[in-house]
């Protein structure tokens, strides 16, 4: 470890890629202050549509206009950002120790699940608590089927299609449609 990586604050190290312990304190208090808004959104009046908004927007690191079905879940918020037109529904899930950047018109069925998260294969690294986290990029009209896992590090082409189940952990081409564990390329699809 260099001398300048030694002097970086977990949370530097996670945002730039590092390896860093998620135990941190101010890690476990960006992380509580997500779960406490993640909390306010989900028990929020349905029928407060603004309200809701306002409180995804406090929590992302951007959004040009997202609605999000309840229940949702994220560890810290600020490494999310959408583009326009987002829509997640119930149950969806993102661990974004590292960025989670979606473009325009994406849509995430039930139940999707997206974690820039990874621990390290050596049990001793891994014994010590340590984490990494990678990117993940979505691109603009992007459908993400029921129950999909997208896996750290993965960058999905515009109008990528994810199909119900499936685990990508390799880049999705654009206009591909992806199935599968792991996910591979099942078809392009053809614009009419």
């Amino acid at each position: 470890m260099s001398e300048e990586t030694k002097k970086l604050s977990e949370k530097e190290k996670m945002l730039r890629g590092l390896a860093y312990f998620p135990s941190d304190k101010a890690l476990q208090h960006d992380r509580a202050n997500a779960k406490r808004i993640c909390h306010q959104f989900n028990m929020h009046d349905i029928d407060d549509r603004k309200g809701s908004r306002k409180l995804i927007k406090s929590l992302f690191g951007q959004t040009l206009g997202a609605w999000i079905e309840p229940t949702f879940y994220c560890d810290y918020g600020y490494n999310i950002r959408t583009g326009k037109n987002f829509y997640a529904n119930h149950g969806v899930v993102i661990l974004d120790a590292a960025p989670v950047t979606f473009g325009d018109d994406v849509m995430l069925a039930p139940g999707v699940l997206i974690s820039t998260a990874t621990h390290p294969l050596n049990p001793e690294q891994r014994k010590k608590g340590l984490e990494t986290a990678n990117p993940i990029t979505v691109g603009d009209n992007v459908w993400i089927g029921m129950g999909a896992k997208i896996l750290d590090g993965v960058t999905i082409g515009n109008n990528a299609v994810i199909a119900a189940g499936a685990v990508v952990n390799k880049d999705v081409p654009a206009y591909a449609l992806v199935a599968g564990i792991p996910a591979m390329v099942k078809k392009l699809i053809a614009m009419d």
